[in-house]
């Protein structure tokens, strides 16, 4: 990281007169924190120009930046760099995502040393658990800024959190919608299995064998339920981890097994709670009521 001043766009000077937007002229009041790398970073998206590696006099600014300052491509820029002025040429605009937990910066020379400017030197490191180890660290370099970002991270799990117990509570008030769902449609069609069932009994159909074809039937509907509901499930996770929070995403074939089981056994329950007197009831009662 390199600290430096815009003092000169296009051979003029700049100050903070010249711009009437109060973040560009904070901008131009202070330093800004420069840095140089042949490879363009990685969470870096080139949206103007070219980045060049070890390209002479380039520079590269986030687009951003350049939209405030009223910067475009091709124009020439001075920063005083601790006395040191450095003339560039802006070959390319970046899109930066802030929100990364990354080292971002407005401007990047691309290449990959920078003689004769100061730099500071900045680096991430999981610190162990050992009581005093940041105290004990920064008495021993005194010149190492010690930055903790435990709490940081801590926050950002807190809002994970919150987020997975929303997407729970849904998926619990969800499965609950579509019990009452399955339940309502068993009901609804109970007198007509009745009717069916006893038909059958009455022409020779044991108990035992239309048990076992209820059975399979709502086992299999609850499977095909489980099933594309896992499927969506999985579906909606990459589009939530892929666009939104840009997680890498694994996939898991434990969940639409797991969700395909689950459904079965649901489907199963609710089933058996709305027809469980069903094949109970005498085939004359239930044919009589048919008849009336």
């Amino acid at each position: 990281m390199i600290r430096g001043r815009l003092i000169a766009v296009n051979g003029k000077s700049v100050t903070s007169d010249d711009y009437t937007d109060d973040r560009a002229k904070r901008l131009v009041d202070r330093e800004f924190n420069l840095s140089h790398s042949a490879a363009k970073p990685d969470n870096n998206q080139v949206v103007g120009g070219r980045w060049t590696p070890e390209e002479a006099g380039a520079i590269s600014m986030e687009e951003g930046i350049a939209t405030t300052l009223g910067l475009k491509l091709g124009d020439a820029l001075r920063f005083d760099i601790a006395g040191i002025q450095m003339d560039s040429k802006v070959t390319s605009l970046r899109k930066v995502d802030w929100t990364s937990m990354r080292a971002n910066f407005f401007a990047m020379y691309p290449v990959s040393r920078l003689e004769g400017v100061p730099a500071t030197y900045m680096g991430a490191f999981k610190a162990p658990v050992t009581p005093g180890f940041d105290n004990a660290l920064v008495r021993q370099f005194p010149n190492v800024t010690n930055v903790d970002m435990s709490a940081t991270i801590s926050q950002i799990q807190r809002i994970l959190d919150q987020v997975v117990s929303a997407v729970e509570f849904l998926f619990g008030f969800t499965l609950a919608a579509g019990l009452v769902v399955l339940f309502a449609a068993v009901s609804a069609t109970r007198e007509e299995r009745a009717r069916e069932f006893a038909i059958m009994r009455a022409v020779g159909a044991q108990n035992q064998l239309l048990r076992q074809v209820q059975r399979i039937e709502l086992a299999g509907v609850g499977l095909l339920a489980g099933f594309l509901a896992s499927c969506v499930a999985s579906g909606v996770g990459w589009a939530l981890a892929r666009y939104v929070f840009e997680f890498s995403w694994t996939v898991s074939l434990w969940v639409p097994l797991l969700g395909s089981l689950a459904g079965a056994l649901l489907a199963l329950a609710a089933g058996w709670w709305g027809l469980r007197d069903v094949l109970r009831r005498p085939v004359v009662e239930t044919l009589r009521r048919a008849a009336t």
